[in-house]
């Protein structure tokens, strides 16, 4: 069995690839940060360079 690095957020419209470790948790995914894990109530994106992603 091999641990896992980096996995790709959950959220279908981002593009950020993160460690698991530092992944925020939300009915079992992982996503990159709260705005993906709310799926972008707030109406933002989540803000890392490259990633337009807003839900």
């Amino acid at each position: 069995m091999s641990e896992v690095d980096r996995v790709k957020c959950a959220c279908s419209d981002c593009v950020c690839v993160i460690p698991p470790e530092t992944a925020v948790e939300r009915n079992g995914q992982l996503f990159c940060g709260d705005s993906c894990a709310k799926g972008h109530t707030e109406g933002s994106g989540c803000g890392h360079v490259g990633c337009k992603c807003s839900g």
